[in-house]
């Protein structure tokens, strides 16, 4: 499968667009075809999805401990997929959501009411 690239170690331990503005995420994701970690859908910016999109990278890889499932945003389902180049997750000791220094006392609610604009 061309869009997965075993050898490419991911873009960092967070999303790349939130570390660098500044936000927090709730789950990050990471391209299996060049690392780009990004948050994840249920997050405020939906960063891996965008990535997605604007590179015609479809498939990801979930970036949270002990999970290793892979999905394809051009088909919309899950599916198997071999273990990339590591780390193979954020560090353990990070939250989620996360960085805990950035994330809102009101995470939750914030999440909630953009849902219900929708």
């Amino acid at each position: 499968m061309t869009e997965i690239d075993t050898s490419v170690p991911p873009s960092g331990t967070g999303c790349v667009e939130c570390d660098a503005t500044g936000s927090w995420w709730v789950h990050l994701r990471r391209c299996a075809e060049c690392g780009h970690v990004g948050c994840c859908d249920d997050s405020l910016n939906r960063h891996a999805s965008a990535h997605a999109r604007d590179t015609g990278h479809p498939v990801i890889q979930s970036f949270e401990p002990a999970e290793d499932w892979f999905r394809d945003f051009r088909a919309s389902r899950f599916l198997a997929g071999p273990e990339l180049a590591a780390p193979h997750s954020r560090p353990a000791e990070q939250t989620a959501p996360g960085p805990a220094e950035r994330v809102p006392s009101d995470w939750l609610q914030i999440l909630q009411s953009r849902s219900n604009e929708g």
